[in-house]
């Protein structure tokens, strides 16, 4: 076996999951499918290269049959029937696993992606704690002495987990001496370890699928599900997952998304944070146009975005799959009353929304917010488990719609730009802490959060960009100043040992990535060699 681990005990028992039996599952995932990943991955610069000298999407010519055939994805399990409510967070600490498992939500996305800093230990730990739920057995005592225990007064949620995205890999595993793929490694482990205790326990391996650009990446997914079944011996169509449309070109293939896993598949989620994103990074270079407002006045209800989810919606229930709707970021701060009185209100308003429009559930960041979010589908839903019957058959999407960006009310302004700065460089020293959710300014943020806000600050330099609120135009100087001013501010916050640590290097990456030339495709790529 040509697999090397460089570190066997980044956390106790880890020994459990790190076996010759697993790691010979991972490198053969990586011998069968990392060539095909490495292709793929260089298929998406030649289209965002095509982006660059024509500022256009559309829809594929050549599956156009396929959007105009009359399928359907595979019939959901039992499990998977009612999503109304899903709890979103990483899978690590063991504390934070338990939580979700008993927050009352319906579905749990455990998440080994955004919300978690791909740290070896986190990995590891990630994954012992997503076993020990399978088994039942996953438990924590804090050093005070409070213990945290699976909930045996109500169902737990069920859990579909979140690997990496196509683009990560896993230093810590070296395949003839090269690091393996980070998602094969997360999907590899989890699936080895829990697959068919999941299936005894009336679940099943579920997954989201991240950051896809293509409807072959879907294809290279469903690959890695049929062997990995044969591989186990477990029946086909047991694995299912949920693709995340949250990238711009995925957008005008949602059919194909579904298409490619229909024996797999369970639906489509609006990831609209990296949605956003996503729509910078392609149209980056293509004029004042595509040069989205202040990151916080982008709201769901802009004409782009209202095409994106109806298409989203209307996609799903015409082929038997569900819609999940985006992130309720906001949490209640308990400590302030009138804080967590306007994130219910915001929660709510975000919810019924999504619900109207035929959302067959939706994801909160925070398990105070679950019954909130629940009480709204519970309205809408009744005593049924979803919507799948609401066809919107009135809903007509074009290409134009959806990159409409220019539709979007808001202006570009100092005081955004400054957030962007404050933000990007607090998350990113909080990632390189090892934590990847992190609640700033009473949002609960992810790493798409500190994406779009350097992606909008290297966009406004590449545009010229001129603030409405103080008439300056955005130059590198103008940035190199207020990341200076908000790098001292988060000092002040935060100390001089943490800014030693975390803020000075976050600082410097960020000041890398929105000065340079050429644009970074994820600032967790570079941020993943800061990390040990």
């Amino acid at each position: 076996m040509a697999i090397t681990v460089t570190d066997r005990q980044p956390v106790a028992r880890a020994e459990e999951i790190l076996t010759p039996k697993a790691l010979a599952f991972v490198e053969e995932l990586h011998r069968r499918f990392a060539g095909t990943r490495n292709e793929l991955l260089e298929a998406r610069q030649a289209k965002r290269d095509g982006v660059a000298r024509t500022s256009r999407l559309d829809f594929l010519p050549e599956t156009q049959e396929i959007r105009d055939g009359d399928w359907t994805v595979a019939e959901a399990p039992a499990a998977l029937q009612d999503r109304r409510v899903e709890m979103t967070g990483p899978a690590t600490p063991a504390k934070m696993a338990i939580n979700a498992l008993n927050s009352g939500a319906k579905v749990w996305l455990a998440d080994l992606e955004d919300a978690s800093t791909p740290t070896w230990p986190n990995v590891i730990d990630a994954i012992l704690n997503l076993r020990d739920a399978a088994t039942g057995t996953l438990a924590y005592t804090s050093p005070d002495g409070k213990e945290y225990t699976l909930r045996t007064d109500a169902p737990l949620a069920v859990v579909v987990a979140r690997p990496r995205g196509w683009h990560m890999p896993e230093r810590h595993l070296l395949i003839d001496g090269e690091p393996a793929v980070g998602a094969l490694v997360d999907f590899g482990l989890h699936f080895f370890h829990t697959a068919k205790q999941l299936l005894l326990n009336g679940h099943g391996p579920y997954y989201y699928l991240p950051k896809m650009e293509s409807h072959l990446e879907a294809r290279l997914w469903n690959e890695v599900f049929v062997f990995a079944q044969d591989f186990l011996g477990i029946p086909q169509g047991s694995v299912r997952a949920t693709m995340l449309i949250e990238t711009i070109p995925a957008a005008f293939e949602m059919d194909e998304f579904l298409y490619e896993l229909r024996d797999h598949a369970s639906g489509l989620n609006a990831g609209r944070w990296d949605y956003l994103f996503s729509i910078i990074k392609y149209f980056r270079d293509a004029g004042e146009e595509f040069v989205l407002p202040d990151r916080a006045s982008v709201v769901m209800t802009a004409p782009f975005m209202r095409a994106y989810t109806e298409l989203l919606v209307q996609t799903c229930h015409k082929r038997g799959a569900f819609a999940m709707g985006g992130m309720a970021a906001v949490i209640p701060n308990r400590r302030h009353p009138e804080v967590t009185e306007a994130a219910f209100a915001k929660v709510r308003a975000d919810k019924t929304r999504e619900a109207k429009d035929g959302f067959d559930g939706s994801w909160v960041a925070h398990p105070d917010l679950v019954p909130t979010c629940r009480e709204v589908f519970d309205a809408v839903l009744g005593e049924r488990p979803n919507q799948l019957d609401k066809q919107r058959p009135e809903v007509s999407v074009t290409a134009d719609q959806l990159i409409d960006i220019a539709s979007a009310d808001g202006q570009v302004t100092e005081g955004g730009l400054r957030l962007n700065l404050y933000v990007a460089v607090a998350y990113t020293a909080v990632w390189l802490s090892g934590n990847g959710a992190v609640a700033i300014h009473n949002l609960m943020e992810d790493a798409a959060t500190a994406e779009i806000s350097r992606s909008q600050v290297w966009q406004q330099i590449r545009n010229k960009s001129v603030l409405a609120d103080t008439g300056n135009t955005v130059t590198r100087e103008l940035v190199e100043k207020i990341l200076g001013e908000e790098t001292e501010r988060l000092r002040t916050e935060f100390g001089d040992e943490a800014f030693r640590l975390y803020y000075q290097p976050a600082s410097k990456l960020i000041a890398e990535i929105c000065l340079s030339e050429d644009y970074t495709d994820f600032l967790t790529t570079p941020a993943y060699e800061l990390v040990g």
